[in-house]
């Protein structure tokens, strides 16, 4: 039986077309894109670990980017805004022309009492007083800035009690009941209606069944009312149950992080949530 071996010219097509391959390949490189990624605290505290006591290592931006790399993100987080102080200040914030916005916004606005409207009221463009007027102002922003930038609307989070780690007098309960009659989840769907009117993609954080209010939390620690002892309550137990920042332990210890570290802004865990849910979707820009 006779092998078959390759002649020099055989052996220079094939090492020439593999070349040619490889050039081909390592020449693709996809278009590099801007994104502005508009929010309150919790994209503030993704350059801002400090202000969380180190409970977290990096959020939400600097995971996409990893995954990403080809995009380059600009943080316009503000610590504690609503969407009506985004659109108050919106000639001022400095924001860049990219070639992809996100809107984090709303947690703030229901726990502020801010009026949520309706949708008539941000097609009307009625102004700051609701929040579909908000939502209108800032996309009207971005939409002078470039016409042609996709803009990626995010809900709220569920929410249980919150307490600052770094002064436990600020605190406020959770999603699980209404404030000044509207529900979080209010918001939520206010802004999903905004971005189905608007033919915009949503990233509906709200309704994550990995974010659900049973999961942002471990427990909450906080003095029986009978006994007077620490005891760790599961959600929905500690509802209701009193805490006294003048003289309690702060009630969220390291143990009992799991998808928020203090009832509101995310952990490493939740933001990885966060973060693949954008990446999946950034994948197709």
């Amino acid at each position: 039986m006779t092998r078959y071996v390759p002649n020099s010219k055989t052996n220079w097509k094939y090492f020439t077309l593999f070349v040619t391959l490889l050039c081909l390949v390592s020449s693709f490189k996809h278009k590099e894109l801007s994104w502005v990624a508009i929010g309150d605290s919790i994209t503030y505290l993704n350059e801002h670990p400090e202000e969380t006591g180190h409970r977290i290592t990096k959020g939400y931006m600097s995971r996409v980017v990893e995954r990403l790399p080809f995009i380059h993100y600009t943080n316009q987080g503000h610590n504690g805004w609503t969407s009506g102080g985004i659109a108050s200040a919106i000639e001022t914030l400095g924001l860049a022309k990219a070639d992809l916005y996100s809107i984090f916004l709303g947690t703030n606005d229901w726990w502020a009492g801010r009026p949520l409207g309706r949708l008539a009221d941000y097609q009307r463009n009625t102004g700051n007083g609701t929040v579909y007027g908000s939502f209108r102002i800032i996309i009207d922003k971005l939409r002078s800035l470039n016409p042609q930038a996709t803009i990626v609307l995010i809900t709220p989070m569920q929410r249980v009690d919150f307490v600052y780690i770094a002064n436990p007098k600020n605190n406020a309960y959770g999603s699980y009941k209404p404030k000044n009659g509207q529900t979080l989840e209010s918001f939520a769907n206010a802004i999903d209606s905004i971005g189905r009117y608007e033919h915009m993609a949503v990233v509906d954080l709200y309704h994550t069944n990995k974010l659900r209010h049973k999961k942002l939390v471990k427990f909450k620690r906080l003095k029986n009312p009978k006994s007077g002892a620490y005891t760790d309550y599961p959600y929905p137990k500690f509802i209701d149950v009193p805490f006294n920042p003048d003289t309690d332990a702060y009630p969220y210890p390291v143990e009992s992080i799991d998808r928020t570290y203090d009832g509101l802004h995310p952990s490493d865990k939740g933001y990885a949530i966060i973060s693949r849910k954008l990446v999946k979707l950034f994948k197709q820009y």
